[in-house]
């Protein structure tokens, strides 16, 4: 579904969400990486990214390290999903045969299309204020945005 570039900025947008309060509390690449069981490097790759398309700010030395450019409610997972990921426009069948929707359909056809939608929806009306909305209600107390995935 994505690529691991977007799972590790959805990891680390939804911890600076976490902490979001207008942009006085930072966390370094370290503390991110640490709390979301990130490889540093390849965080502090991502990082750049984010911060290069607008949606993260950071500062460096005493103090410093990343925040949301803007409030967490204004990025959509989208957002995130154009950054490292190639929109599949492709209307080919997944199983050969021709076009997706022309003539006799897949016997998948129909649950598929409806994968896709659901995704869609996912992406484009979910922004990163649901992590923080969450992380506020249970104070921080659940353990799922501490399992890394293998």
């Amino acid at each position: 579904m994505y690529g691991k570039a977007t799972e590790t900025a959805i990891a680390a947008l939804s911890r600076l969400s976490e902490v979001y309060d207008g942009g006085t509390t930072r966390l370094s690449a370290a503390e991110i990486a640490e709390d979301r069981g990130l490889q540093r490097p390849f965080l502090g790759k991502i990082l750049s990214t984010l911060s290069q398309a607008g949606l993260i700010e950071g500062t460096r030395g005493p103090g410093g390290g990343f925040t949301f450019a803007m409030h967490p409610r204004e990025v959509k997972l989208y957002d995130v999903y154009t950054l490292f990921e190639r929109e599949e426009l492709s209307t080919h069948c997944p199983f050969g045969g021709g076009v997706c929707g022309v003539g006799e359909k897949c016997p998948l056809h129909d649950r598929l299309a409806d994968v896709r939608k659901a995704t869609d929806a996912v992406l484009h009306n979910t922004t990163f204020d649901a992590f923080r909305k969450a992380y506020l209600k249970d104070k921080g107390n659940s353990n799922w945005r501490l399992r890394p995935s293998q």
